[in-house]
């Protein structure tokens, strides 16, 4: 083979490894900015009331369902730390810091739609175990709230 042509040829190989590169860049930032993106709740939804009360019965009969479903990503307290977890950005929702932003309707239509990397639980769970499982949500950032709340013996 000529010198001209191992030439030309190096060249378009590094013409077509170029292209390759900008290609695996331009997807690795549009993943990014497609998993990254806010949540988008409807009104109406965040309008919802939980219907179901909060209660010891309620959290005791969903806690199976969320060691199940719930706690590979989120961990078994709710810290975001579960097994899994690392295997996603953004990580996952760490329950233990107060949702004081979101509604409990808001809440359910997350885990009822879902959204990549978490799976929408609307055909997987009934209607009365997705309020039970935000019950448990909000329970986990009320634990650590009483236990930091001050006391006459430690103020």
């Amino acid at each position: 083979m000529s010198d001209s042509r191992r030439a030309d040829r190096s060249l378009a190989t590094r013409k077509a490894l170029f292209v390759l590169l900008l290609a695996v860049i331009a997807s690795a930032v549009a993943y990014t900015v497609v998993h990254n993106r806010k949540w988008n709740v409807p009104e109406s939804a965040k309008q919802v009331q939980n219907p179901i009360p909060p209660s010891d019965s309620a959290l005791l009969s969903i806690h199976s369902i969320y060691l199940d479903k719930c706690s590979s990503c989120h961990g078994n307290f709710g810290k975001g730390d579960g097994h899994d977890a690392a295997l996603y950005d953004p990580r996952p929702t760490n329950f233990t810091l107060p949702l004081a932003n979101a509604t409990d309707g808001e809440l359910f239509y997350k885990i009822s739609e879902g959204r990549k990397p978490m799976p929408a639980y609307k055909n997987k769970l009934t209607e009365k175990q997705r309020w039970q499982l935000v019950l448990q949500v909000r329970a986990f950032a009320s634990r650590v709230a009483q236990r930091t709340r001050p006391t006459p013996s430690n103020r």
